[in-house]
């Protein structure tokens, strides 16, 4: 994590899995307050030079499919830069690597070698 300031902090990596899966991620986590909270993610999931899908909370706030869980959703094929679907697991107030690694796992486990 790199520190911006008394309260702010970013984090910024990449996890790499089995059968060339990785997890590219971007978080601004706010520390003034406990428990520490994520501010704004991206995270996008990717398969060699394939982007798989990507998680953000950039507000859509004029699509009512994304208003269930407004403002996390997840990008998807096909046309994954429009195509978003509601992401009820992710959120601010809790660590959203687990979900995300538990995922890339399940797709690595059933990958053809």
């Amino acid at each position: 994590m790199v520190r911006l300031g008394a309260s702010l902090g970013r984090v910024a990596g990449d996890l790499l899995f089995d059968h060339g899966f990785r997890l590219v991620v971007r978080e601004r986590i706010l520390f003034e307050r406990l428990p520490v909270v994520i501010d704004w993610y991206g995270y996008e999931v990717w398969r060699g030079e394939d982007k798989l899908f990507w998680c953000d909370s950039q507000p859509h706030p004029n699509d009512p499919t994304l208003r269930p869980t407004h403002p996390h959703h997840k990008h998807i094929p096909p046309n994954i830069r429009r195509n978003r679907i509601p992401a009820p697991q992710m959120h601010f107030d809790r660590p959203n690597l687990p979900v995300l690694i538990e995922e890339i796992e399940r797709l690595a486990s059933t990958a053809a070698i």
